[in-house]
């Protein structure tokens, strides 16, 4: 049996990027301002009285990962859906989070000029891929920027489902509003289903004690 020679991979990869210092260091810095989301509260939720509300980094990190379960559920591509949620409120971290009380009064900026400023510090094609994500995702120009924003809304759903059980009140505008906004088949189901799942649920199973798996029965034995 012969070995299959492996490819050179020098040959097939693209050389990496010869950043100047100029730009390694605007690099730099806009990634501490991206990290600044880690701080930044989401403001909507002090509207129903919620005391240290989440982050805009942690509800994103949740949205990513649930465009990619919708992209997957509706047979779109999922590593793009979940890249698009990725950078739908990067932005932010120039603007705060303007919830929709202030944006009735507030003019923003659109986010694509946004992200065109922070791209700006970037090599031109980092800048370019990033603008033409933020321009897909807020033209809702692909099934994957679909999946992208039913994300966003099922994500404020789940949130606002679990500020709830865990006692806080006047959250039943936010969860009317995530569900109406829901539009992909997949993400209306599991918005459906996320109506009548306990957000405890996933925990309160271990708590009982999971039943021990049979020696072999992970691999069919």
């Amino acid at each position: 049996m012969t070995s299959t020679p492996r490819p050179d991979a020098s040959a097939a990869d693209p050389a990496p990027a010869d950043l100047t210092g100029q730009e390694l260091e605007e690099t730099i810095k806009l990634a501490h301002e991206w990290g600044a989301l880690k701080q930044l509260p989401r403001t909507g939720w002090t509207r129903a009285g919620i005391q240290q509300p989440e982050s805009v980094a942690a509800h994103t990190a949740r949205t990513a990962m649930l465009a990619w379960i919708i992209a997957g559920l509706e047979g779109a591509n999922q590593d793009r859906a979940a890249t698009l949620a990725l950078f739908h409120d990067s932005q932010e971290s120039r603007t705060g989070d303007l919830d929709h009380v202030g944006r009735n009064y507030l003019q923003p900026v659109g986010n694509e000029q946004i992200t065109s400023d922070q791209a700006a510090v970037l090599p031109q094609p980092l800048a370019a891929a990033l603008g033409r994500l933020v321009g897909e995702y807020e033209g809702r120009a692909s099934r994957e920027a679909e999946c992208a924003r039913d994300a966003d809304k099922l994500d404020m759903l789940l949130q606002a489902l679990e500020y709830r059980e865990a006692g806080w009140r006047n959250l039943d505008p936010f969860i009317q509003t995530a569900v109406t906004a829901l539009r992909t088949p997949s993400g209306r189901r599991l918005g459906e289903a996320a109506m009548v799942v306990s957000p405890a649920a996933w925990w309160q199973g271990f708590a009982r004690g999971v039943p021990k798996s049979s020696p072999g029965s992970l691999n069919g034995g």
